[in-house]
């Protein structure tokens, strides 16, 4: 499955992406001296507050500098969450990398360990993204990091249980897993439940490793 591009948010038939792709090392440093700014302006003023004008003096350029690269904030938040949704998905896919040779408990905790700590890293941003954005912002960004982890999961289910009748849809696995994986992992840091990190590992592999396994091997 092809990755998907980037995502664009509008109203109408009102496509709104960046207006040129920065090619000079200048043009480049602009734009992420805006995309910096716009993420420092939206963890620290939230997205209704968040405004063209806010990120342009941040950025410590003209709104007519920051026009030249993003048409509206919208482009810009766009850009910031789609920044943000590669970096958890990157960290997941490389603890998954790492151990797609591997099958068992260990893998599945390290995977989920990996998305836990991808997104403490950033709760603030991550609570905007949930709690703020738009219901059409949100579903963009559950589509750029879902995709490719459940490539990854799907490819490891290909191979590691082939014949096995839990895994005979690997793609149907891989999203069943990933969506649950993410929504337990994200409700955990957001709501900071009375429950310890370790336990929770413990609970999401035994959740994993459950519905993994044959049904009909049980007794």
């Amino acid at each position: 499955m092809a990755p998907p591009g980037p995502p664009s948010y509008g109203s109408g038939d009102v496509v709104l992406e960046p207006r040129k792709r920065p090619r000079q090392a200048r043009s480049r440093a602009t734009v992420e001296r805006i995309l910096a700014s716009g993420r420092a302006v939206l963890l620290r003023d939230g997205y209704d507050a968040f405004s063209t004008n806010r990120v342009a003096e941040a950025a410590g350029i003209s709104p007519g500098s920051l026009y030249q690269y993003f048409p509206n904030k919208h482009a810009i938040v766009a850009a910031i969450v789609e920044r943000y949704s590669d970096e958890v998905s990157d960290k997941v896919a490389a603890a998954l990398a790492d151990r797609l040779g591997e099958v068992g408990p260990g893998m599945v905790r390290a995977c989920a360990d990996a998305l836990l700590t991808a997104l403490e890293e950033n709760a603030a941003l991550l609570r905007v993204v949930f709690e703020e954005l738009p219901a059409r912002q949100n579903a963009a960004r559950r589509t750029t990091l879902e995709r490719r982890v459940q490539d990854l999961v799907a490819a490891y289910l290909a191979a590691a249980g082939a014949g096995t009748p839990s895994v005979r849809q690997p793609a149907v696995v891989a999203w069943v897993l990933v969506l649950a994986l993410e929504n337990l992992a994200v409700r955990w840091v957001l709501d900071a439940p009375p429950i310890p990190r370790d336990v929770l590992l413990d609970e999401l592999v035994r959740l994993c490793l459950g519905y993994l396994s044959d049904p009909q091997s049980r007794p």
